[in-house]
């Protein structure tokens, strides 16, 4: 088993301790470095290179400028933004400088672990209480056109939809009955046929191809 090699930024120590205590007790995930700073968190993912990396969003020195310069140095450092902020403006600046999620503080140990696992297996993950303001709000953002000559296959709309709905590979491939990889290789093909960047995009898409009955 890979283990996954996690890195904590949080200027609160309490909280700090109680997501490193959360994240240990899995056996794929390993915290190996711990900070409370933006300068921190560069310094680790120079130094450590974690594979993924929970940052409080507003630590001193901004978790936007620390997940810019990562993305921009260190690609292969996916950032996690941990928050108490329900923001769509935030969350979208979030994820266009380049973070692979954004998670409530509210959440549970469970729901940060399986989102740790999501995005170091390549997802982009959204807390489910704020897919749908964000989606609504980068429709309003980013009014991209709809392409009525994109025909996807039966099996493509369905993976589609459900991806609209917030759902994960892992869970799509549990509700549509195929694996994981088989899953993984179809949200490929619907990124490159959709000309989208991300899951983020694509659940975007879904929604206004659904409201506009394509």
């Amino acid at each position: 088993m890979n283990m996954i090699r996690v890195a904590v930024v949080d200027d609160h120590p309490l909280y700090r301790e109680g997501v490193v205590h959360v994240l240990n007790r899995h056996d794929d995930i390993g915290v190996v470095a711990q900070g409370e700073c933006a300068e921190d968190a560069v310094r680790i993912a120079q130094e450590v290179q974690p594979h993924v990396m929970v940052l409080d969003m507003n630590m001193p020195g901004s978790g936007l400028s620390a997940v810019t310069a990562i993305n921009s140095a260190h690609p292969g450092v996916r950032v996690l933004f941990l928050s108490v902020v329900i923001d769509e403006d935030q969350v979208c600046q979030a994820i266009n400088s380049g973070a692979r999620g954004y998670l409530l503080k509210g959440a549970g140990g469970e729901e940060l672990a399986r989102t740790v696992r999501a995005i170091y297996s390549g997802e982009t993950y959204v807390a489910p209480s704020l897919a749908g303001h964000l989606l609504a709000h980068l429709g309003r953002k980013t009014a991209q056109p709809l392409n009525k000559e994109t025909t996807l296959s039966p099996r493509q709309e369905q993976i589609l939809q459900l991806i609209g709905q917030g759902l994960s590979n892992k869970e799509v491939a549990t509700k549509l009955q195929l694996t994981e990889r088989t899953v993984k290789y179809y949200m490929t093909n619907l990124l490159q046929k959709l000309q989208v960047r991300n899951r983020t995009e694509a659940a975007l898409l879904a929604n206004r191809r659904a409201a506009a009955g394509t």
